[in-house]
């Protein structure tokens, strides 16, 4: 089933006196449950790309639909809440609240959205991700696997159907990495979440089901869904 698609997207940056094309002409869609690689070198528009799909920046022009509905159609205040609980977001650099322990930042969707917390589900993700010995820690205290995976609790939180990844095992070493892809893939497929990752590693990028290339803007490659 479809659940997300991008319709003729352009992005267009003004430096000085000139239009950079983040964005030319991207049609893409992506179906519940799949987990698709964006990738390509520096500056191709991948991040930018994953942005718009989330609703975290507006297109120069064409559509991005959510279930069939326009996500720019929505106010600055709608399109707030529904990234707020359909989306789920892990970035590089994880953006944790650095005043707030790891159980905090974890519960700050749900709080925010002024909804009681499924304490069983959280539990269950706490016990997935294994860091159920680091909840009363500040960030300043976890290593840089460890951030992240409370940012991936974090992002699924508010059970999101969509979960966007922007290099998430950019700042991680081999290791680390590899184990935050195994668990980004594994709640993925547990939990029926569509998982859309932005990497320019080739070998990151192979682990997934689908992968889409850019170049300049463009979609040169799309594999098409398979078993990863």
């Amino acid at each position: 089933m479809q659940i997300l698609q991008c319709c003729n997207v352009h992005k267009t940056y003004q430096s000085g006196e000139n239009a950079v094309h983040a964005l030319r002409d991207i049609t893409v869609s992506f179906e519940q449950g799949e987990v698709c690689a964006v990738r390509g070198p520096s500056g191709s528009g991948k991040s930018t790309l994953l942005h718009i799909l989330g609703g975290l920046e507006y297109p120069t022009s064409g559509n991005v639909l959510y279930q069939n509905e326009d996500l720019f159609s929505y106010n600055d205040n709608q399109l707030s809440i529904l990234r707020r609980r359909r989306f789920g977001f892990v970035f590089q650099a994880y953006n944790l609240v650095q005043e707030l322990t790891a159980s905090e930042n974890i519960l700050l969707p749900v709080l925010l959205d002024k909804k009681k917390p499924d304490e069983k589900y959280i539990s269950m993700l706490i016990e997935l991700l294994g860091i159920g010995d680091r909840l009363h820690h500040l960030p300043s205290a976890l290593s840089g696997g460890q951030q992240q995976r409370v940012s991936i609790a974090r992002a699924l939180a508010n059970k999101p159907a969509i979960l966007f990844a922007d290099e998430p095992t950019g700042n991680l070493d081999g290791k680390t990495g590899r184990e935050v892809l195994s668990l980004l893939k594994y709640v993925s497929k547990e939990m029926g979440v569509s998982l859309i990752l932005v990497t320019h590693d080739l070998h990151i990028a192979e682990q997934a089901e689908r992968i889409i290339t850019l170049e300049d803007g463009r979609v040169t490659q799309d594999s098409g869904r398979r078993e990863a």
